[in-house]
């Protein structure tokens, strides 16, 4: 989730907050007025606007918590950013004229998705058997042009 909708979603509780504290203190002033004898004058109603200030600022801090969220950027994206410029500037010129013909049908595809491809995708977009396509990048990282990554039951393919 965004981090304007966690925003928005924060300040809509606050305010649902806000509406259950004003009917409750409304409660209060109806069961205070009927049970204090003393009037107006009832410590009751002191008690009663302390709560109702302490209660409102804490509603105002949440409120200023889901402003903050929403006008703050998300970190995540920015380390995503700055990952990939890393590997661009790391990524090396390839030269295509020492690699065969499917060689350089599987370095396209890599190149397509950007540098990074997960080898079960290369195996379709290609349409070389898994075999085929296993025996390619062994050739393509014996020459450290690519790098297999284990991820789960398949490798992701990075381009060097």
């Amino acid at each position: 989730m965004e981090n304007k909708h966690v925003g928005w979603l924060i300040i809509g509780i606050a305010f649902v907050i806000g509406i259950i504290v004003w009917i409750f203190n409304m409660a209060l002033k109806d069961i205070v007025g009927q049970t204090c004898v003393h009037g107006p004058s009832c410590t009751m109603y002191d008690t009663i606007k302390t709560q109702t200030i302490v209660s409102f600022a804490i509603i105002a801090v949440i409120i200023i918590i889901g402003l903050v969220i929403m006008f703050s950027k998300p970190k995540e994206k920015i380390v995503i950013k700055k990952v990939k410029e890393q590997v661009e500037v790391k990524r090396k010129l390839i030269d295509y004229s020492k690699l065969d013909k499917e060689e350089k049908v599987v370095v396209k595809i890599i190149e397509q998705a950007d540098g990074t491809i997960f080898q079960s995708d290369l195996v379709e977009k290609s349409g070389f058997s898994k075999v085929k396509v296993t025996r390619i990048l062994d050739k393509l990282e014996g020459r450290q042009l690519i790098e297999r990554k284990r991820r789960g039951m398949t490798n992701v393919v990075v381009l060097r």
